[in-house]
């Protein structure tokens, strides 16, 4: 006989069984994306949010009740978001797990309610939501959820199953809602990512047989270009980076969080805060861990406790990367460090007060990294398209950033949304996202920022002035599809502009010159170029002088981006 209800016990073990089966298929998930681009990433999203959650279940042991569980499902996903399924995902957990949380054995009418409620809390989460995508199979099985329920269905293991066979119908009906995937050939990748989802789940309810382990790096986020090459001495002035989770019994309001930030901040930097409702996640870069250890203590017990000694840690890569170079370069990057480590534990380097106006941008590439920082961005999350930064990653820039107030330029549509995650999570500082689609649009934001101007006149001076840009990239394409009635042929040089494929061909010149084409209008004044680092400067600056030949009447601008994957990135102004 089949069980007709769900502990927490086996409720954690479907969901690591999803999560796992999301990872085995994320490749697979990524090649469905509708543009045939080698840098899709709807897979390394959801499974990078999952897996964020998944990892945090693992550490809860043996004695795990719903409670825990829900809070690890909601926190660790809400934490680990990235793109926007991976922010739509981690919401239908979060609006999941708020229903159940309070429940000892999960019955087929709480399931009901908890899909109801995790579909209804992932709509309010998009601001538009489209049918088509991950939302409409979501609704779909809660849809049948329901009508199973109210036909009298009581046998669990059928429920789930005709769930997930509906589901996959609804998947399948997405090219219907969505011509650009009909034409494209394939259904939601999204929605798939959902189904492999639901199939572990299954998988585990009926007990087959399933590696559980989460690796330690499971969920790991970006890296901030922040960091330096590893062959350089870098200057760390807090050498512990500390990691624990809070499990509160005190209250912990929007003052204590505050206070609490505030003596981390006397102790250290790097430091990422983010709480929800009964656990707080603390990350801190500093010289006496155990400070941070007993000020947490004060608001409850401590789990996931992590410590790694920074300056070790690096000084051992570099005498592994030099070994090959002689020790005399191991010695003296040591020496280096050694002397940085000294000057800072002197104190010569004093906090500065903070400003009133801080910037944050999401960029990929050497070169439109330094245009970023010379138009006065104080911190670059290295990301993008390739890969998506998640709501933690921009929860970390935003601390490192000394300003009461921040402004966020995702510089890409599947990122606005961990942003404004990010935005809601932020308490003690005033953080404004400009929802910025391109890196263009994010150049174009920072250079009509007016420090005399407010927060709030400023937000909208730039919304503003991000409209008026055109963007175009042009990349190669990875497999043969047909998208906006043009044929594409695997290898073919495609370029893509806001609404869709503006040209395709085996000529990249031409290619971006029909691209630049279809942007133009008859107000366009400036073309800008950023050729990527698949392209030389004499081939770059070529195609600038029959760019500008073919456009007399506007200025040209050709600047080296230094992006991966994308030969050129225009905008049209």
């Amino acid at each position: 006989m089949s069980l007709q209800q769900i502990d927490a016990k086996l409720l954690s073990r479907m969901f690591l069984a999803g999560a796992k089966n999301l990872e085995c298929k994320k490749e697979w998930i990524n090649e469905l994306n509708v543009f045939p681009v080698p840098d899709g990433d709807t897979g390394t999203n959801m499974t990078m949010t999952i897996m964020s959650a998944a990892k945090e279940i693992s550490a809860l042991g043996d004695g795990i009740d719903m409670r825990s569980l829900s809070k690890a499902v909601s926190g660790g996903s809400l934490r680990g978001a990235r793109g926007n399924s991976g922010v739509i995902l981690s919401q239908l957990l979060r609006g999941f797990t708020k229903r159940i949380q309070e429940e000892e054995q999960l019955t087929i009418s709480v399931m009901v309610e908890s899909f109801e409620k995790a579909v209804e809390t992932a709509y309010k989460a998009v601001m538009k939501p489209k049918e088509g995508t991950i939302l409409t199979v979501a609704r779909g099985a809660a849809d049948k959820a329901k009508e199973l329920y109210e036909n009298g269905v009581t046998d669990m293991e059928s429920f789930l199953a005709d769930v997930l066979e509906h589901a996959k119908y609804v998947l399948s009906q997405t090219p219907e809602m969505l011509p650009v995937l009909k034409q494209a050939g394939v259904v939601d990748s999204g929605g798939q990512g959902l189904i492999e989802v639901m199939t572990g789940a299954l998988d585990a309810f009926l007990g087959k047989e399933i590696d559980f382990t989460v690796s330690a790096d499971a969920g790991a986020g970006t890296t901030s270009s922040r960091r330096q090459n590893a062959e350089e001495p870098v200057d760390i002035k807090f050498g512990y980076c500390t990691e624990f989770i809070i499990m509160l019994n005190k209250t912990f309001n929007i003052k204590a969080e505050m206070d609490f930030k505030a003596y981390l901040e006397s102790i250290g930097d790097s430091i990422v805060c983010v709480a929800d409702e009964d656990i707080v996640k603390v990350h801190v870069h500093t010289n006496d861990p155990g400070l941070a250890i007993q000020k947490a203590l004060k608001y409850g017990a401590l789990s996931n406790m992590k410590i790694d000694n920074m300056r070790l840690e690096h000084q051992e890569k570099l005498f592994r990367m030099s070994a090959g170079k002689g020790t005399a370069a191991a010695e003296t990057a040591a020496a280096d460090m050694k002397k940085a480590d000294m000057e800072k534990a002197s104190g010569t380097a004093a906090e500065l007060p903070p400003k009133e106006f801080g910037f944050i941008a999401v960029s990929v590439g050497e070169g439109m990294n330094e245009i970023f920082r010379s138009l006065g961005v104080d911190y670059i999350i290295e990301g993008g398209q390739t890969m998506n930064p998640s709501t933690a990653d921009i929860l970390e820039a935003v601390d490192k950033v000394n300003a009461k107030t921040v402004f966020v330029l995702p510089n890409n549509k599947n990122i606005i949304l961990a942003a404004n995650q990010a935005a809601e999570l932020t308490a003690d500082k005033d953080l404004f996202v400009i929802p910025t689609k391109t890196i263009p649009q994010g150049i174009t934001a920072v250079i009509n920022f007016v420090p005399e101007l407010s927060a709030d006149e400023n937000e909208a001076n730039m919304i503003r002035e991000i409209r008026n840009v055109c963007s175009g990239e042009v990349t190669y394409a990875v497999r043969d599809t047909v998208i906006d009635d043009k044929e594409i042929r695997k290898g073919d040089y495609m370029g893509i502009g806001d609404d869709g494929i503006l040209a395709v061909g085996t000529d990249i010149r031409g290619v971006a010159k029909d691209t630049i084409a279809g942007m133009m209008t008859e107000e366009a004044e400036l073309i800008s170029i950023y050729y990527g680092s698949d392209v030389n400067g004499e081939e770059a600056e070529a195609f600038s002088a029959l760019v500008a030949e073919s456009y007399p009447d506007c200025d040209i601008e050709l600047q080296y981006g230094g992006q991966p994957i994308y030969y050129y990135v225009i905008s049209v102004e």
